[in-house]
């Protein structure tokens, strides 16, 4: 075996050479069906175009200056090239459609295909948000139709729809419990924001983005808010508490009334961080416990798409005290059809301003709706159901071999582990994910909450049958047989069958290589 750069390639005799520990290493690097693939930059085909173009009937000389002197740096590829390439990089990369993603505290669930037809209807798809009023009366319909049924299933009164994913709905969340203590002339006595050590990432920092300083609330022994702890914090100092429930631990936080009145009493508010509302959707309305804010992640409970770098939206549902306060645009319906509600009107006039340039991303917003429409009230009470019992099936199957971070009761939505069972094996929750990659399963949360050490955080969601349940259970129990055997090399080559082997994290981290470079004795950069 070649030995590896901070990317994880070999570093000779090539960039693609096989990289899997086997008998017999294969010749290309490829695998059975498994292509090797180069970078876009490393195919060949520079200097020729994948398509006929007629020459061209100017110079370019009145582009003066701007006139191209050096390539642009890309091949020329025909149509199956291209689509080879991006077809090959895919069988690279794991995905809900080929097996269970276990992501704790992501949501990683199956989208109905249904949702994606519904949006690229082109009624929905082709709209521009400049076009009149008059003439996206549907899509603005539909947007009234989806504030109304996330107001019903939180039981509150307002919604903002506006906000692009989770963090973006924090700011929306944080920015109008600053606009509502501003109005009653307490912003500059109420400075702090108190967020439980559990706590998604992204509380703190949204809170000190907007300008307030962070408190962290202590945790119990079985991973709830310490409501002690919370009581003390609490003053005339506070505006908002940052509380996610169900929590990060995975479990529903049994005193959140409590939580609520102390909150209000201090004349705080509660902002509710809603990523796990999938775990109580159709079972639990948050405005019922007191919530004066709460974003809802539509990629993890209405089936959206998650991640890629696209377009999101993370709607912000608001109390009453809130909701004079929500940003612009409002939908509103009247005897004329559907209006926006803009900033500069009367009816938005407290509004604390725009969170966007337009009124938010329609196909996240079309797809939502269609997961609604398509479950009804029964169905998403039963997504809530199934999310829980996949969840509980899981702890209640690896208990045995693994140790659960809070063993007492069931869990929700997720099912924590912490790295207890490894003590004495040399194997740690890392070496432990890699292995799992050779078994063709996507690596669990790892070392999230970083109040439980060595975390390990199962969310199955409940996409998942019973039978793939199983086959990931009886991966994860022979994975953790072979550690507790002993069989350490297993875990600590991780992974020896994936297209790249793992890297050197600690060189990773230090000097990681930013830029890609042609390989040496090629002659690309001379092309």
């Amino acid at each position: 075996m070649s030995s590896m750069n901070s990317v994880g390639r070999p570093t000779a005799p090539s960039p693609h050479q096989p990289t899997h520990d086997y008998k017999h290493p294969t010749l290309t690097g490829g695998r059975g069906l498994l292509q090797d693939e180069h970078l876009i930059f490393e195919s060949d085909g520079w200097g020729k175009t994948g398509v006929d173009l007629p020459e061209p009937k100017t110079d370019g000389s009145d582009l003066g200056d701007l006139v191209r002197k050096d390539p642009i740096g890309l091949p020329g590829l025909s149509e199956p090239e291209t689509m080879r390439h991006y077809v090959r990089l895919s069988q690279k990369n794991h995905a809900i459609d080929l097996a269970i993603y276990p992501l704790g505290s992501c949501t990683m669930k199956h989208n109905p295909r249904l949702n994606e037809k519904m949006a690229r209807l082109p009624g929905f798809s082709d709209i521009h948000p400049l076009q009149p009023v008059s003439t996206v009366q549907g899509a603005l319909e539909l947007m009234d139709q989806l504030a109304h049924w996330l107001k019903t299933l939180t039981g509150m009164p307002a919604v903002a729809l506006s906000p692009k994913a989770g963090a973006h709905g924090e700011l929306c969340g944080l920015m109008a419990i600053r606009a509502a203590h501003e109005a009653k002339g307490e912003h500059e006595q109420r400075r702090k924001v108190l967020v439980p050590t559990s706590a998604h990432g992204t509380n703190p920092a949204t809170a000190a983005f907007v300008g307030y300083s962070v408190v962290e609330v202590a945790q119990t022994d079985d991973g709830r808010v310490d409501v002690a702890d919370l009581a003390a914090k609490l003053g005339p100092d506070v505006a908002a508490i940052m509380v996610t429930n169900p929590n990060t631990c995975g479990l529903f936080e049994r005193d959140i009334l409590e939580i609520s009145r102390l909150t209000h009493e201090a004349g705080a508010y509660f902002y509710c961080d809603g990523a796990n509302f999938n775990a109580i959707v159709g079972r639990v309305r948050p405005g019922d416990l007191g919530v004066d804010a709460m974003h809802i992640n539509l990629h993890k409970t209405f089936s959206t798409p998650h991640g890629g770098g696209g377009p999101g939206a993370g709607p912000v549902v608001l109390s009453e005290a809130l909701a004079p306060f929500a940003p612009a645009p409002w939908v509103v319906a009247g005897a004329e059809g559907y209006k926006l509600i803009e900033r500069e009107e009367d009816e938005a006039a407290q509004a604390f301003g725009r969170l966007c340039a337009f009124q938010g991303q329609m196909g996240m917003y079309v797809r939502a709706l269609s997961y609604m429409m398509s479950h009804g009230s029964d169905g998403l009470r039963q997504v809530a159901e199934d999310a829980v019992l996949n969840a509980n099936y899981i702890k209640a199957r690896l208990s045995d071999l693994m140790s659960p971070a809070f063993p007492d009761g069931p869990c929700m939505h997720e099912a924590l582990f912490d790295d207890e069972w490894l003590k004495g094996t040399e194997i740690t929750t890392l070496d432990f994910a890699k292995a799992m990659i050779d078994e063709g399963f996507h690596p669990m949360t790892m070392y999230f909450p970083l109040v439980v050490h060595g975390a390990m955080l199962i969310e199955p969601t409940e996409t998942e049958s019973k039978q793939e349940l199983d086959r990931f259970i009886e991966a994860m129990r022979l994975l953790a047989q072979a550690a507790k055997a002993g069989d350490v090399d297993r875990f600590k080559g991780a992974p020896f069958h994936a297209p790249l082997r793992r890297l050197d994290e600690t060189r990773a981290a230090r000097s990681p290589v930013l830029r890609w470079t042609a390989p040496e004795g090629s002659n690309i950069a001379a092309e």
